[in-house]
């Protein structure tokens, strides 16, 4: 069962539903977003009653904004205590804290930020919504100075946003200890008997230590192979303490130069936000991350990657990092952008107007010549802007 909100879902994910006949629940989000009425539509009645009788059955959303309607309708239910312990950041670290026992946190309200003095700190550390989307709001800190120009930015002048508060909520933050290693983003799902199935594992790839952007994710057969294993271990260690079945998700996690894996979040009833990372599989690898989870399949990567061993396949999400404000821009150069690509399977625009992002971009590209992903990762992108006259 699909359950579609606010604010995007893709031509790609609409005709896999339709094309399998998956049932789709007509909410008035879903009908406003989803004008075909050959989908197989049930009513929100008759979802309810699906979802009651059949506790454990399949359900993925395209979007946070969808999880309000769960708890409304499900709110002293399992799933629903599952979603809210992923949702909230302080609850996930409280439910993970006998894993990571040495990993510190604290909850903090946005009004009594300004009041931290550094001696009450330990640096390095990052700070960060509770429950938060698209890394805003996101700081790194590693010394006094960063913390006294954290908290000049960090106040609801700032934070304003276009989601629901079950998305994005700044009335509180977590500051945490930071990470160290590598960060990868992996989709998967909790099969039929708990276990979980890999669908993507991509590297998340920042231009600095302190950047906490979501500029590029690259995946391929090489960087599958390397970290299936153990993160299906680790992942499965989470997934066992909630009794995760039929569930979908999106992990962010690190991984250090010893290999030990510690998870920043995990996104629920989900693969990547605005049905990108499971469209970067359909569209530019060649398999269907939906069809797999909602027909129990294991994916067989040797065939999957049959002829594209060499190859990288990335998101590029194109932020405003431009430092021009959305009602100066009067447009963006998608085709100077895709010609910058040696090889650009997919170019999605957005309106910056409405969102936060210009759009996304699916490119491939061969291991050798990854210098096109290190210099959109590292652009202003104000070569591809229009201002207005």
């Amino acid at each position: 069962m699909y359950l579609i909100d606010k604010p995007y879902i893709s031509d790609f994910l609409v005709t896999t539903i339709k094309e399998n006949k998956y049932p789709i629940v007509a909410t008035k989000e879903a009908k406003e977003l989803v004008t075909d009425a050959s989908l197989n539509w049930i009513s929100e009645k008759d979802a309810v009653s699906y979802i009651k009788e059949n506790l454990h059955k399949p359900i993925y959303s395209n979007s946070e904004n969808a999880l309000s309607w769960i708890e409304n309708n499900f709110g002293e239910s399992e799933l629903s205590k599952q979603i809210n312990i992923f949702k909230d950041k302080v609850a996930f670290r409280e439910h993970v804290k006998t894993i990571f026992p040495d990993f510190k946190f604290q909850k903090i309200k946005l009004q009594d930020i300004q009041n931290i003095t550094t001696e009450e700190l330990s640096f390095p550390f990052v700070i960060k919504p509770s429950v938060g989307f698209l890394s805003i709001g996101v700081y790194i800190i590693e010394d006094k100075n960063d913390w006294e120009n954290a908290k000049k930015e960090i106040n609801s002048g700032n934070l304003k946003s276009i989601f629901p508060k079950n998305v994005l909520d700044t009335s509180y933050f977590i500051i945490e200890d930071f990470i160290q290693g590598e960060e990868f983003a992996i989709d998967y799902y909790h099969n039929d008997k708990g276990a979980v199935v890999i669908l993507n594992i991509l590297h998340h790839i920042f231009s600095s230590g302190t950047d906490t952007s979501d500029r590029v994710y690259s995946t391929s057969k090489e960087i599958i192979y390397k970290h299936k294993t153990e993160l299906e271990n680790f992942l499965n260690k989470i997934g066992n303490q909630l009794n995760l079945k039929n569930f979908p998700a999106h992990a962010e996690v690190r991984i250090d130069e010893n290999g030990n894996i510690i998870p920043i979040e995990i996104n629920p009833l989900r693969f990547g936000g605005w049905c990108t990372t499971a469209d970067l599989s359909g569209i530019a690898i060649g398999f269907n991350s939906y069809k797999y989870f909602f027909e129990n399949k294991h994916p067989n990567w040797d065939n999957i990657y049959e002829g594209k061993e060499n190859d990288v396949f990335s998101l590029i999400v194109l932020d405003n990092n431009s430092g021009i404000i959305s009602n100066k821009i009067a447009a963006f150069d998608y085709k100077a952008l895709a010609n910058d690509f040696e090889n650009p399977v997919l170019v999605r625009p957005l309106d910056i107007n409405k969102y936060p992002l210009f759009g996304f971009v699916f490119v491939k590209t061969d291991y050798k010549n990854k210098d096109e992903l290190y210099h959109i990762l590292t652009s202003n992108l104000r070569k591809y802007i229009r201002l207005k006259e």
